[in-house]
């Protein structure tokens, strides 16, 4: 059983990884509790969580944690939005820097691209459905390269086994080897809501319930904005 002096234990997809890692230090030094997240892609995480293994909370994609209430895997009373994501485009570091101001040059961009890169998270599944409605996903099917769960597109750019990528900014910018060009174009930028929730596994509510009311607070903002994100208001 745990105790006082145990960290409380969380899972999160790897969207959130550096942001929660600078908040859990925070946390600590203002409410002297000690937090562990373990970030991994958000399949597995979902998986994790279902097979119960023992965490107090977990942040993912705001659907993924709805899926997770509805079947009893978290406490859906506890969902907390923490931040609203958007998605970015990069190349490796020092390769030509394509036109992504409008939609039109980023439909030429990957039109133009040699291998296109994206995860299996939220912004993955959006660009699968962007590109049919574009009607361009057949022509461009060989040359999709999807990175494995947990493993960052900008690893793949880095590599220079994809030639373009997308993926959240919060996930590209910190990323060594590539060149962010920016964020998609507001005609197709998709936002994507990463939520917490207390694990149904948990004995430490009210250790959790705190540790999820900081995540939400004002004075985590600032780290939210510094991670490529802002803050998301009110519950998911």
């Amino acid at each position: 059983m745990a105790t006082q002096a145990d960290p409380l234990r969380g899972i999160s997809s790897m969207a959130t990884r550096g942001l929660l890692v600078e908040l859990a230090l925070a946390y600590e030094k203002t409410a002297g509790r000690r937090i562990a997240v373990e970030s991994v892609g958000g399949v597995d995480a979902v998986r994790r969580v279902e097979a119960g293994e023992p965490f107090d909370f977990v942040v993912l994609a705001a659907d993924a944690i709805d899926k997770l209430a509805a079947a009893s895997h978290v406490d859906p009373a506890s969902r907390t939005a923490v931040v609203r994501s958007g998605v970015a485009v990069a190349v490796r570091a020092g390769a030509p820097h394509p036109d992504i101001a409008s939609e039109e040059a980023v439909r030429t961009a990957v039109l133009g691209a040699g291998r296109i890169g994206y995860s299996t998270g939220p912004s993955g599944v959006y660009l699968t459905r962007l590109f049919q409605r574009w009607g361009i996903a057949e022509a461009i099917a060989a040359r999709i390269v999807q990175a494995p769960p947990g493993v960052p597109v900008g690893t793949l750019l880095a590599r220079g086994e994809v030639d373009l990528g997308f993926q959240q900014l919060s996930e590209l910018m910190h990323q060594p080897g590539i060149d962010v060009l920016g964020p998609l174009p507001p005609a197709i930028q998709v936002t994507t809501i990463f939520s917490a929730a207390r694990c149904r596994p948990s004995t430490r509510r009210d250790e959790t319930a705190a540790w999820l009311s900081y995540l939400a607070s004002a004075a985590a903002a600032e780290a939210k904005y510094r991670h490529g994100m802002e803050p998301a208001e009110g519950s998911a």
